[in-house]
């Protein structure tokens, strides 16, 4: 039986829209109504590439950027989208407007401010600012048309172990039934925070104690925005993307170098890419790839997109 979509809604999208109107009222005002559009990334793909928000100048050749134009630019290097990655300088309603007038897609969004007000905080203060940061992202996220936010959930200094790890996810928890209701994926970044892996201990560990964290909650809405670079330090990248299998919804892309022991550009050092390429494919990953490493002008951004594409093999 062939379902008419055009004129059907499923139960799912019913309440999906529901929520979002309890949310965002005034993003929907944020354009004229003649002008709103669907702002889709392009098709036929399965690996999508952007590159931070950050990466993209706030001023050019002596000429300051609108938000806008900053997308743009990101489109104008190739990129596919982009991942808003200084949401908390933004409103709802500036980014939703950004969006509709640059045609760029934003997949996802992320508040540097996590560092600062963490999850693991013994401070109750600073975890509820987190939590209120990452609604932020939440339904920012929402409004842009993208589907997840970035965190790093909270530094182990904060505790032991036991107590900062119990923290972060009460925390979390609490996040669920947003990220559900708008369809936003909470996603966990692995950086060195001292979480989840021994940073004293040399290279070849295990994957296992992220994907416990993250099987902890039991919740399809809780997953990895796994950090290739990050952790080539500490362990193989394409056994750690088997591991982390459908929990890993989204990647980061930057170099690193184990034998200089520092971050390098894309491509260069040592990091595996044939490896982590078939690692994707046996685990029949599709979804966003994002650049994190120094941005700049067109130029530059030209390169970052080609070194993207010739490490994921696109």
């Amino acid at each position: 039986m062939k379902i008419d979509h055009t004129n059907s809604l499923s139960r799912r999208s019913f309440f999906t829209i529901g929520a979002a109107s309890a949310v965002l009222p005034t993003v929907l005002n944020a354009a004229p109504q003649t002008s709103r559009k669907f702002i889709t990334p392009p098709e036929g793909k399965g690996i999508w590439i952007s590159p931070k928000l950050g990466m993209l100048p706030k001023e050019l050749n002596g000429k300051k950027l609108s938000l806008a134009e900053r997308l743009g630019l990101a489109a104008e290097a190739g990129f596919d989208g982009v991942d808003f990655d200084q949401a908390g300088e933004h409103t709802l309603e500036e980014a939703y407007a950004a969006v509709q007038e640059s045609g760029v897609f934003v997949h996802n969004a992320i508040n540097h401010a996590h560092w600062s007000k963490r999850l693991t905080s013994p401070n109750t203060d600073d975890r509820a600012e987190g939590v209120a940061n990452i609604a932020h992202c939440i339904r920012l996220s929402h409004a842009t048309g993208g589907n997840g936010v970035l965190i790093v959930i909270g530094r182990g200094s904060d505790g032991t172990p036991e107590e900062a790890e119990n923290r972060c996810r009460k925390e979390i928890r609490s996040l669920i039934p947003l990220a559900a209701s708008l369809g936003q994926h909470i996603l966990i970044e692995n950086v060195w925070n001292h979480m989840h892996y021994d940073h004293d201990a040399p290279a070849e560990q295990s994957p296992q104690p992220f994907i416990d964290f993250v099987d902890s909650f039991h919740s399809p809405w809780v997953g990895m925005y796994y950090d290739i670079g990050n952790h080539w330090k500490y362990g193989q990248p394409q056994e750690w993307i088997r591991g982390f299998a459908h929990r890993c919804v989204k990647l980061d892309i930057k170099g690193f170098s184990r034998e200089k022991n520092k971050f390098v550009d894309i491509g260069e050092g040592d990091l595996p890419w044939k490896q982590v390429q078939k690692a994707l494919g046996d685990i029949g990953f599709s979804g966003w790839a994002t650049a994190e490493v120094g941005g700049g002008d067109l130029p530059r951004l030209k390169k970052v997109r080609e070194q993207m594409q010739k490490a994921l093999g696109l």
